[in-house]
């Protein structure tokens, strides 16, 4: 699948799309489809970020631990790097990365100050994400079923909200595509 350009800002840059869901939503798969419908696209895998470091990782953790909250920052200035640089580029950037309240998603506003971010929930529901979790052979979810509450209450009407549990990735990024508008936050819309 492809598309023209973006709409961009700025004298032809493009907005930054920021997916985000609880585990097994599909974040990965539809941030990586939706990069590659543009012309010049980037994904970054806030996951794979996390991997870098390989001494002295402290994983998220349901508990809320210290030292894995300061990782997950350094992973969400670094993400912001990369889009930014990326960006400057001329690249239409696309980050997926589990982010469940709003002092998380005003990181990302604080780090990318002058860029258009288009915020995607992915919401299937928990049933369709445990299913998926379980296929991929990941089985994550269990300890973060709280997240789609959580979601809910911090981050509902911020953004464009995309119920894909019975949509193919294609359909969900053709749906996100249709409703850039929707995902894009209210401080950037012109």
């Amino acid at each position: 699948m492809s598309r023209p350009p973006a709409d961009t800002d700025d004298g032809g840059v493009p907005p930054v799309w920021l997916v985000t869901g609880i585990p097994g939503a599909g974040k990965s798969t539809v941030a990586r489809a939706l990069a590659e419908t543009a012309p010049r696209g980037v994904h970054i895998e806030g996951d794979q970020l996390q991997r870098l470091i390989v001494s002295g990782d402290v994983p998220p953790s349901p508990e809320h631990d210290e030292e894995a909250e300061r990782q997950i920052e350094l992973n969400v200035r670094h993400q912001c790097l990369l889009a930014a640089s990326f960006r400057q580029a001329g690249f239409e950037v696309v980050v997926d990365y589990v982010v469940t309240s709003m002092a998380r998603l005003d990181l990302y506003r604080a780090l990318l100050p002058a860029v258009p971010l288009r915020l995607v929930v992915l919401a299937p529901g928990s049933a369709v994400a445990l299913r998926r979790d379980v296929a991929r052979g990941k089985q994550v979810l269990g300890d973060w079923l709280h997240l789609e509450e959580e979601m809910r209450e911090e981050l509902e009407g911020a953004g464009l909200w995309l119920d894909n549990r019975a949509l193919s990735v294609d359909e969900t990024v053709t749906r996100i595509l249709g409703r850039a508008r929707e995902a894009t936050l209210e401080e950037y819309l012109l």
